[in-house]
């Protein structure tokens, strides 16, 4: 076999095209992955459209796991047939952010399957910008994680969501015992979170979402974490201009919360949600909101409040997931809500999007 089916973006089209296309030959420093499951993310559609893929066509994912195919002339350590995940950020491995752990803000980072950020040449993105929605991907060697045995592909497919929410957590710089807010909880990274905040002191969360429903199929997740959870669709109708949110969650946590990771996409929430803060509080946010913050200044001064923004995981916290699935502390298998073959991509991305139905995590099996 000489060709694969893969998901693909096309030049002036903002769709997720099936094509059949040749599978991609193994330089010297990379390995062939034969695809066992690829994670499904709705904002590649968005991206997409706001040209963020700089390189067209190309295929789309940048979570996969499976077992190495093949192997470069150079590559050593790596047999075929090893269980990997693949890490996708790309980056240039020597400058003073990937010498300190914080990888993702190196100015040449970039995502397989993804975008690129910056505006600079990007050697490594014009060569590996084929993502891992298809039957075979190519990485190169250093961007393989040995999956555990115990770990499905599944779950090795999402393991760069569960560490992003991990990046999230430790950002927080939360105290023993912490309040923690989250919101969006219901999608991908919300769930990921409430499934790790035991793990980083989290004595109390509180819940952040549309539907009340869909909160309370989740509260379970936190296990003996106590759990509140706060709906947007039972708050009073003008929430968005009369502060409706904050005082929800001032009503829940007089004193304030330690913290809020903030994944909304769009819209007041992300202000609102970190005027609930206590003093010295932190807000976290990972959602790609465009909306502007509403509060002034000085509220952010003399309240001491921190407002962090990052964009993805380290390697490091790729690793340390690995890590706790490994030692059986994290079990985070329910939260794989959706499973499609490749040939339904288009179905799964449309599914996602519409959020008509709870979707967790969703992966596709080639």
């Amino acid at each position: 076999m000489t060709t694969m089916l893969a998901a693909r973006a096309r030049k002036g089209s903002d769709a997720l095209h099936l094509d059949k296309i040749d599978i991609p030959e193994p330089g010297p420093q990379d390995v062939l992955i034969k695809v066992a499951s690829a994670g499904l993310a709705p904002g590649m559609m968005t991206l997409l459209a706001m040209g963020a893929f700089k390189h067209l066509p190309t295929t789309l994912g940048h979570e996969a796991a499976g077992t190495i195919a093949a192997v470069g002339s150079e590559v050593e350590g790596i047999e075929i047939g090893t269980r990997v995940r693949v890490h996708p950020n790309l980056n240039c491995r020597a400058c003073r952010y990937c010498r300190s752990n914080r990888d993702m803000m190196c100015a040449q980072q970039a995502v397989i399957g993804h975008a690129g950020f910056g505006d600079v040449p990007m050697p490594l993105y014009e060569r590996y910008h084929d993502g891992g929605l298809a039957e075979y991907v190519r990485v190169p060697h250093w961007l393989v994680d040995r999956l555990p045995d115990s770990v499905s592909f599944d779950v090795g497919a999402k393991v760069y969501d569960i560490a992003n929410a991990v990046r999230a957590l430790k950002s927080a710089d939360l105290p023993l015992g912490a309040t923690l807010v989250v919101t969006a909880a219901t999608g991908t990274m919300g769930t990921s979170t409430i499934k790790l905040a035991r793990h980083y002191g989290v004595a109390r969360l509180i819940l952040v979402g549309r539907s009340a429903e869909r909160l309370e199929a989740i509260r379970h997740l936190a296990g003996d974490v106590a759990t509140d959870v706060v709906a947007l669709e039972t708050l009073p109708e003008n929430w968005h201009s009369a502060q409706g949110l904050t005082r929800a969650l001032r009503a829940l946590v007089p004193q304030g919360a330690d913290a809020v990771l903030d994944y909304v996409p769009q819209g007041p929430a992300t202000s609102q949600a970190m005027a609930s803060l206590t003093t010295g509080g932190t807000l976290v946010h990972m959602g790609a909101n465009p909306s502007p913050l509403t509060l002034p200044a000085i509220a952010v001064m003399v309240n001491c409040w921190r407002f962090v923004g990052t964009r993805s995981c380290t390697r490091t916290d790729a690793q340390e997931v690995l890590s706790l699935l490994a030692e059986k502390a994290l079990d985070v298998d329910e939260l794989i809500t959706h499973r499609y073959p490749l040939t339904e991509a288009k179905e799964a991305v449309e599914a996602m999007q519409s959020r008509t139905e709870p979707i967790w995590m969703a992966v596709v099996n080639p």
